[in-house]
């Protein structure tokens, strides 16, 4: 849909995805992030988790790759903000993100910023993160308005 179509409080389900063991090691190989927490078995055996987990990052990268943008409209993230994590995601949690359009404000001609709010669940339908995420969403041309985009030195749109 174009940008002119969104609405703010418009809500989404993303499929499942469940965490496994060869995805937090390779996150932590990619990452260079061997924290034993996630990496020791031993070592987190005795923390407060008792066990390993999975790392936070990994959770909103996960919920990233649930959320399907579409590349016709979707321009680029933006930004990625307030990242809280609440409960910890243990090898064989499934995950999904429940979202909503929590604003939208015109940021070109060409794009309009979209601010989602997520909320990553569990198989439990428990929280184990929120996040709010920015994107530049494509424009129709024909209902966009001349918009002056922010010129405070944080964003200035690239023209499509």
């Amino acid at each position: 849909a174009p940008f002119e179509a969104l609405e703010i409080g418009q809500q989404f389900t993303t499929r499942g995805r469940t965490v496994t063991e060869a995805d937090v090691v390779s996150f932590a190989a990619l990452t260079g992030d061997w924290h034993p927490q996630h990496c020791d078995a031993e070592w987190a055996g005795a923390s407060p988790f008792g066990e390993r987990i999975a790392h936070g990052m990994l959770v909103v990268s996960l919920a990233a790759g649930l959320v399907p943008f579409d590349p016709g409209r979707v321009v680029a993230l933006r930004r990625v903000c307030d990242a809280t994590f609440k409960r910890p995601v243990r090898f064989g949690d499934t995950l999904r993100v429940e979202g909503r359009i929590a604003d939208l404000a015109p940021a070109s001609d060409e794009a309009g910023m979209v601010t989602f709010a997520w909320n990553v669940v569990n198989q439990d339908g428990r929280t184990v993160s929120r996040a709010r995420v920015e994107v530049l969403w494509k424009r129709d041309a024909e209902a966009a308005e001349s918009v002056e985009p922010e010129r405070n030195g944080e964003f200035v749109p690239i023209p499509l």
